[in-house]
């Protein structure tokens, strides 16, 4: 069957294909029906179920017979180093972290912080919590204490497992003194902290609460699974960026192995046996969906990557990881392909390795512009896949599902919906909108499994965040289109969407017209507070590296394109460029923040930006065009 009678048939009966997909998980007890409705608009999916996801990540392959086979690859240009670890030994040592777990009293329901940087180390923590029914959150490792210490009040953990420390190009991250001065801070204080010491650093131990993590498993009992309701919380996850009281996003058990597991296959098409790459942070959704989870339910081999796309030690240090592992199928970040892309424009590094493994490169995170799809497509000469997901959703609301049926690519668009959810883009009173007309994207209820069903502790602020604007709906908080064929465009955060003198106009579409100047490597357009027209729009233009052209040339160049292929509508008169853009650590450029310095307003500096004293160049760089204006 192709994609269009799969997803038919998905909204035909919904209930018969998720139970057909529940047939592939290894359940305790099997549930009775897919979804619960009982408590609508928050439904919920395999309710009645009992199952354990690290027996489905993990143990279920070694019963299998497949215990030999590679189920983490560590590779860590950083340290010069790579390792293998098979599905057996990760079964053991997922068992004797779970048991020291449990022997210090962690018990199914429990909460346990995992501080820790791009280690295998990182992934045994959150399957030795799936264990024993213990709910992690990952909070990325170098987060700053503050931000820690309101995760921790959050979430009120048992346990904090971290690592001493974390390692970036050129330096060491102290994590331990973080990790002290976030339970300092904190109200709520854990019971205990495990550390993983590295060999770059010692951390000190506070007697009585700080264990090291493998004296801490010495001569304790390994930990069976403990089976979990269906309904019952894998993880939560802090949402980038939040201000204010965090939004912890909640991962039900049930659902979440029967839709990682559908896409696997379905969208990714890797199978038991294949190399899965996601080049990510579990920090991130993308390390929780494609890192850890679903590869290993799938009974993939992982990697586990600790370097940059360029810097460790230069821009080819991606494709020599696809060589030597043999990846697949292989998922990273448009701002990733962008670095790699503004060091070598020509592609040179790319010819210097064999990646005739590689059958897909698939791309989420950002909105993928055309002239970075394009130039993935001439030089690594693969399908190019963008797809369209968030971490409320945890997996793609929109893909080419080419383990499905490989459709068109339509350069801009991430494809279609996946089977589970019906996108609809919806006017402002809840309408829905024509073809090719721009609207706020929302999806009709209930989500699918694997998705949200409600923030922790915050049920409230999750029916305000996302189920009240638009009644029967899920809002995505995205703003675009749909064209004739059924493809989505993505254009835009419903933030982006500026109104000029009445126009609502996206940000991402002039991006897109900007990043097709041959010296644009990277840009962003933020709307402006404006007297006579309300907003005006306002371009940064990061350029090629080596690029020798004037900067007021190329100025002129990209206000005159945006004004040929826009319009004059579009009022696109003022651009600047500058070195780099402010970005959060996944690689999401901080538009809001810029707006904020341009109308001169305060802003809270982004708990998940990545380098703060971007923010010092941007201000300067609108000084130079007159902002803050004075508006009398």
């Amino acid at each position: 069957m192709g994609y269009s009678e799969i997803y038919s048939g998905w909204k035909a009966d919904p209930e018969g294909f998720w139970m057909q997909a529940a047939g592939a998980i290894d359940w305790v007890k099997a549930p009775s029906k897919a979804l619960f409705a009982e408590k609508a608009p928050l439904y919920e999916w395999f309710t009645d179920a009992e199952v354990n996801t690290c027996w489905n990540a993990v143990d279920r392959h070694v019963a299998a017979g497949r215990g030999n086979q590679v189920a983490i690859i560590h590779d860590s240009p950083i340290t010069h180093s790579a390792r293998e670890i098979t599905y057996a030994e990760l079964k053991d040592r997922v068992a004797g972290l779970a048991g020291a777990l449990k022997a210090k009293g962690v018990a199914k329901g429990d909460r346990v912080i995992i501080y820790m940087p791009m280690v295998p180390e990182a992934l045994e923590a959150m399957l030795a919590c799936a264990r024993l029914g213990a709910i992690h959150s990952v909070v990325f490792g170098g987060f700053a204490a503050h931000e820690l210490a309101v995760r921790i009040d959050d979430a009120k953990p048992k346990a904090i497992i971290a690592a001493s420390c974390g390692l970036e190009p050129g330096r060491v991250v102290h994590y331990k003194p973080l990790v002290d001065a976030a339970i300092e801070q904190a109200k709520h204080k854990p019971d205990f902290t495990l550390i993983f010491q590295r060999e770059q650093e010692t951390a000190k131990l506070v007697p009585g609460r700080d264990f090291d993590w493998h004296e801490a498993q010495a001569g304790v009992e390994p930990a069976d699974c403990v089976a979990v309701e269906g309904n019952h919380p894998a993880y939560i996850l802090y949402t980038s960026g939040t201000t204010g009281a965090p939004k912890g996003v909640v991962r039900a058990t049930a659902g979440h192995l029967v839709a990682l597991n559908w896409t696997m296959k379905n969208i990714y098409n890797v199978e038991a046996g294949d190399v899965f790459w996601a080049a990510s942070d579990v920090g991130w959704v993308v390390g929780h969906s494609y890192i850890c989870y679903a590869p290993l339910i799938a009974g993939a081999t992982t990697i586990v990557f600790e370097g940059k796309p360029v810097g460790t030690p230069d821009a080819g240090t991606f494709w020599r990881v696809i060589e030597d592992h043999k990846v697949k199928s292989f998922f990273t970040a448009p701002t990733a392909l962008r670095a790699i892309k503004r060091d070598d424009r020509e592609g040179e590094f790319i010819k210097k390795y064999d990646i005739s493994s590689m059958q897909a490169l698939f791309l989420a995170g950002e909105r993928a512009d055309p002239d970075t799809i394009t130039w993935a497509q001439t030089h690594l000469k693969v399908p190019v896949i963008d797809h369209w997901w968030q971490t409320e959703t945890g997996w793609a609301i929109a893909a080419n599902p080419i383990g499905i049926e490989e459709l068109p690519v339509k350069i801009g668009s991430p494809s279609v919906a996946m089977p589970g959810y019906d996108v609809q883009v919806l006017d402002e009173g809840g309408h829905p909108v024509k073809p090719g007309t721009l609207g706020a994207i929302a999806v009709k209820l209930p989500l699918p499994p694997g998705t949200l069903p409600t923030l922790w502790n915050a049920e409230e602020r999750f029916r305000k965040s996302y189920l009240n604007h638009f009644p029967g709906y899920y809002e995505t908080g995205d703003a675009g289109y749909v064209d004739e064929d059924g493809y989505l465009y993505i254009m835009a955060r419903t933030d982006d969407v500026i109104n000029v003198a009445g126009h609502r106009l996206s940000t991402g579409a002039m991006e897109e017209v900007l990043a097709s100047h041959p010296d644009v490597a990277e840009c962003a357009v933020i709307g402006v507070a404006d007297q006579l027209k309300g907003q005006m729009p306002v371009g940064f233009l990061c350029l090629n590296k080596g690029s020798k052209r004037d900067h007021a040339d190329v100025v002129k160049e990209c206000v005159k394109l945006v004004r040929d292929q826009i319009g004059p509508v579009a009022a696109f008169k003022l651009a600047t460029v500058v070195d780099r853009l402010p970005k959060t650590r996944s690689g999401k450029i901080l538009r809001g923040t810029m707006v904020k310095i341009a109308d001169g307003e305060d802003y809270k500096m982004p708990a998940t930006i990545d380098d703060p004293a971007i923010l010092d160049e941007i201000t300067v760089a609108l000084g130079g065009l007159g902002y803050p204006a004075d508006r009398g």
